[in-house]
């Protein structure tokens, strides 16, 4: 069992906690956290009836809308579908990603995925660089996802309901290699903060 103190990141609560564990991670500032997911981990609830998987790491906070969670993904990209995510969750059957993912051709692209008992899975836009920054936004009716070069402009990838349920949420970063033996991603510039942005379509 691994006996070092948990991670800790900007904004997280001292509840955060492991949804998926491991013992392979990196936490060297408030800001940044590299998970490594093992060999064929993944979080997908198969609309076309495969197994279910929840076995990717994943280390989650208790967040309260409103709220937003950005940082800054740089996955290592060994095989198809390893992704760094961003990732809302509320049971096993209801919660979504925002994934930074090795397409079937080698291309980086933003994903999405919403589960309200089986998983959508949604592509966004390829990205020409080996990292990109994503963000959710927790408003009180709605989740938004966004994707940015930079981390100062913002482009709407994704805005939806999750849950008409007043169950608890958690947030956090998720480490995945579907199909592979492993991905190492290295999240930077990690924050939780209260409030969300004032228009979600243009992103600020």
């Amino acid at each position: 069992m691994d006996q070092r103190p948990a991670p800790r990141l900007q904004g997280f609560s001292p509840d955060a906690a492991w949804l998926v564990p491991t013992s392979r991670w990196a936490n060297p500032n408030r800001g940044e956290l590299t998970l490594e997911a093992p060999p064929r981990t993944d979080f997908f609830n198969d609309p076309a009836g495969a197994p279910v998987k929840g076995d990717a790491p994943a280390w989650l906070t208790p967040v309260t809308a409103p709220a937003t969670l950005r940082a800054c993904v740089r996955p290592d990209f060994r095989d198809t579908f390893d992704a760094g995510v961003l990732m809302l969750y509320q049971t096993p059957t209801v919660w979504a990603k925002l994934c930074f993912e090795r397409s079937p051709d080698g291309r980086p692209m933003v994903v999405s995925v919403v589960t309200r008992g089986t998983s959508d899975d949604a592509n966004s836009s390829f990205v020409r660089s080996p990292e990109v920054w994503l963000r959710i936004g927790v408003h009180e009716r709605s989740v938004a996802f966004h994707a940015s070069s930079d981390g100062e402009g913002w482009d709407l990838v994704r805005h939806f309901r999750l849950t008409d349920t007043d169950s608890p949420l958690r947030i956090g970063l998720l480490a995945q290699a579907p199909l592979g033996d492993g991905c190492s991603v290295a999240f930077s510039s990690v924050e939780l903060s209260a409030g969300v942005e004032a228009d979600i379509r243009s992103g600020r």
